[in-house]
């Protein structure tokens, strides 16, 4: 049957930036599709609330608090995993931030900040992981870009830039790491109802424009990510690497 290569049943998952938004709903669904969760996250009581969310579901949450711009702490918190586990079969790399400047604002900070979280961090994650994932002859990494990666958006060019070498990142590691039986994608979404995006959702011309710009005129939800997500992580996407797949409702045929 084909179906059930669509099922994540007793897979050890990580997902960084687990605590909220796009992260909380993807670790989520990996518990559902049968996998067990490691939690990444800065904010305790965020790890909490989702690991108890997890175990509802009678899966493994396992709540790490990690600053995933440190190598160090990312390290300590994988070899903790591994010694409860045994592997690491999926890796989603969603923290990230961003700061809404127009280019001539930027600052060195700004630059410095947005670079360590949306990008240092998604290639440590995936070079630390990615070691355990070769000694196996198996892995899942899904990096979470943006349509900010492929098209042009008015404001956020260092965001942009991060998005667009994690789309680039996930095509070299996919190449370097395929012989390894490691698969490499990543997911670019577009406007989600998120605790990132609520005050600019808020904003009713602002909404106006950006659903004027999707033909399914309207922002995601974040349920509508796990599908995509447990299909890159599941065996269903067997030969599928190298890919980076657009959940946005149709945005990227415009540009904005």
């Amino acid at each position: 049957m084909f179906l059930p290569s669509f099922q994540l049943q007793n897979k050890i998952a990580i997902v960084t930036g687990a605590g909220r938004g796009i992260g909380r709903a993807l670790a989520i669904g990996l518990a559902e599709a049968g996998a067990d969760v490691a939690l990444f996250a800065r904010t305790a009581s965020d790890l909490e609330s989702v690991a108890g969310e997890i175990r509802a579901l009678g899966r493994q949450a396992y709540p790490f608090r990690v600053d995933v711009t440190s190598r160090e702490q990312i390290d300590e918190a994988v070899k903790l995993l591994v010694e409860q586990t045994g592997r690491i079969d999926i890796l989603i790399n969603n923290a990230g931030m961003n700061i809404r400047s127009q280019a001539l604002a930027v600052t060195d900070e700004e630059w410095d900040k947005i670079m360590q979280t949306n990008l240092k961090s998604a290639f440590l994650c995936s070079q630390i992981v990615g070691e355990r994932m070769k000694e196996q002859g198996y892995g899942r990494i899904i990096n979470i870009a943006s349509v900010a990666g492929q098209v042009a958006l008015r404001t956020g060019v260092v965001y942009a830039a991060t998005k667009a070498a994690m789309i680039q990142m996930t095509k070299v590691l996919a190449l370097e790491w395929g012989k390894f039986g490691i698969h490499v994608n990543g997911i670019g979404p577009w406007y989600f109802k998120t605790p990132l995006t609520e005050t600019i959702l808020a904003n009713p011309d602002y909404l106006a424009e950006i659903i004027a710009r999707t033909p399914l005129r309207r922002v995601g939800e974040l349920e509508e990510l796990v599908g995509p997500a447990v299909f890159l992580a599941s065996d269903a996407a067997n030969y599928i690497t190298g890919q980076t797949l657009f959940v946005d409702g149709g945005m990227t045929i415009y540009g904005f």
